[in-house]
């Protein structure tokens, strides 16, 4: 055999061996493929559950109201509600949504997601939550509301929103959460609402509010609810109680209403609470003044205020003749009377106090 020449029987074979390795390699790209698709699909869950699921729908809500955003919690899907849903909830069709404000909400914090419990189309999201410093838990319903590619979009099933059933007494003005508010602002009835009708207000549930009165009539500590409920109506009643300003006020008008009385020289002066009764003859004009001045107490009385029955003295001195006889004398003593009265707060603020008692009118 030619020693230049090759025998073809006994070349070494190379191909086993890279066979063996390319199928390697492909076992490990589809391993790799494999995890790298788990990775990927554990990814989206995550952002699914993270971005697109009920419990991130309501945390979201959640969220603008713990930054004041109270605009964007408004316009998310289902949160804004007609008033034939409110009058089907039990709630009155007029209730106004001045309170769907930033100024009126109060904080807050601590938010954190309880469960999450799926039923028919409905999915129950339950929080937990601090509002205004008080501890709350609510639950919210919500739905589907479409899909946004292969994620899903979120409505409320039933509004978050709730009502506060708004009474004040004393007051045609008052603050929530420190937001000022006229009962003629809010109510139905406009300029002509009355002192001591309900205004039902429209509010973001959770919250808190707080109702009090600081005027320079009538003050109040405060009443604070939490709303806690969708969709459910809470009572509040507030009492307001007379400034010491406003009781001394009512004093000096009281005082000078009977100096006034007082500066009349006849036996009965006219609209006033005291007079003097004789049958003998006045030689002289009687002369009148105020022994003992009432001392004036201010308490509520509906939407108004009304001073209560208070005694006082007035004193009088006069010349008279006897019918009998034709002989002189002098009256020389005191009348005791009663005053009491009625405050009617104006339009404008001012207070209107009508003095009344026996003899006044």
């Amino acid at each position: 055999m030619d020693q230049g020449a090759v025998d073809s029987t006994t070349r070494p074979r190379a191909r086993a061996p890279r066979r063996k390795g390319l199928a390697f390699d492909m076992t490990a790209l589809a391993v790799v493929g494999i995890l790298l698709i788990a990775a990927v699909a554990a990814g989206a869950l995550s952002i699914s559950q993270e971005f697109y699921s009920a419990r991130a729908f309501v945390e979201r809500y959640l969220g603008l109201l713990s930054e004041r955003h109270a605009a964007d919690a408004l316009a998310l899907p289902g949160v804004a509600i007609e008033s034939e849903d409110l009058a089907a909830a039990g709630i009155p069709a007029h209730a106004d949504d001045a309170l769907l404000r930033r100024d009126a909400l109060a904080s807050l914090t601590d938010v954190r997601t309880v469960s999450e419990e799926v039923s028919g189309e409905l999915t129950r999201v339950t929080v937990s939550y601090v509002a205004g410093g008080h501890p709350g838990t609510t639950t919210f319903e919500v739905e589907r509301d479409g899909w946004i590619g292969i994620a899903p979009v979120w409505r409320f099933a039933t509004s978050p929103l709730a009502v506060i059933d708004l009474t004040v007494r004393g007051s045609m003005t008052f603050d929530v959460n420190g937001f000022a508010l006229d009962k003629r602002q809010v109510s139905p009835d406009g300029l002509d609402a009355a002192g001591i009708a309900p205004l039902p207000l429209l509010v973001f549930s959770p919250g808190v509010y707080s109702v009090s009165v600081n005027t320079a009539i009538a003050t109040t500590p405060g009443v604070a609810v939490l709303s806690d409920s969708p969709l459910t109506s809470v009572p509040i009643e507030v009492q307001a109680q007379p400034t010491p300003e406003f009781i001394q006020v009512v004093q000096e008008r009281v005082d000078d209403f009977l100096a006034t009385c007082a500066r009349q020289q006849v036996l009965q002066p006219t609209a006033c609470p005291f007079g003097y009764h004789l049958e003998d003859r006045v030689v002289s004009p009687p002369t009148w003044s105020i022994a003992q001045s009432p001392a004036v107490a201010v308490v509520p009385d509906g939407a108004g205020w009304q001073i209560p029955a208070t005694s006082a003295l007035a004193h009088i001195q006069v010349e008279i003749r006897s019918l009998y006889d034709g002989s002189l004398s002098e009256v020389d003593e005191d009348v005791a009377f009663d005053v009491s009265g009625s405050i009617v707060i104006l339009p404008d603020g001012s207070a209107s106090i009508m003095v009344s008692g026996p003899g006044s009118s």
